[in-house]
């Protein structure tokens, strides 16, 4: 009888750590890098529509978007702020236009995803090649939010909505509150070049 106790109780205790080892299984945790701002380049796939950009963000829930393709929206410029948009072309300021009104729904969920996520002090996720995906949900429906090794913006992703945003030459960005310069941060392997725009 003490045979089949022994037994029985060293089973339950393998199967309980080995329940615990898998829900650990990519699980994983990094710092949290979206409070910075930055520059990238951008890909965007929504449904049939394909466009790319720069893609800033300057500080909390202070972001633009300007687009180099399709034609439709080449030169066009989003900016959000306090939850306002406003669109120009080369300076001039206008109402958003149709073929943008897609992009502009997408950017109100990334910059809503990125800015609660940037909130906490450390990202947690699944881990997969190198990359950490956060899921969420919004009020336009599930994201995943992805970040590399630096805690920095890779990808961002709504598949019920066919919406998947690729970032690339992702930059740091330290803004100036005495002159209204940008200086971006480019991390070298001879060092850190700085260069500043105005």
């Amino acid at each position: 009888m003490k045979r089949i106790f022994t037994f029985v109780l060293t089973a339950v205790v393998a199967l309980c750590l080995t329940a615990c080892s898998v829900t650990k299984i990519g699980s994983s945790s990094r710092k949290n890098s979206l409070g910075c701002s930055f520059s990238s380049e951008v890909r965007i796939s929504i449904d049939r529509l394909e466009a790319g950009g720069t893609v800033k963000r300057f500080g909390e829930g202070i972001w633009e978007i300007e687009f180099s393709e399709p034609n439709t929206l080449s030169g066009v410029k989003l900016e959000f702020s306090e939850g306002n948009v406003a669109a120009s072309y080369k300076g001039l300021s206008f109402s958003v236009p149709q073929s943008a009104i897609p992009v502009k729904a997408m950017m109100l969920n990334l910059i809503k995803a990125v800015e609660d996520n940037a909130k906490l002090e450390e990202l947690t996720g699944e881990e997969s090649e190198g990359m950490l995906s956060i899921k969420g949900n919004l009020d336009g429906g599930e994201y995943i939010l992805s970040v590399d090794e630096n805690g920095l913006l890779s990808r961002f992703e709504m598949p019920n909505n066919k919406l998947e945003i690729c970032f690339t030459e992702i930059k740091k960005m330290e803004i100036s509150s005495e002159q209204p310069t940008v200086e971006e941060v480019t991390e070298t392997n001879s060092g850190t070049e700085t260069n500043t725009t105005v």
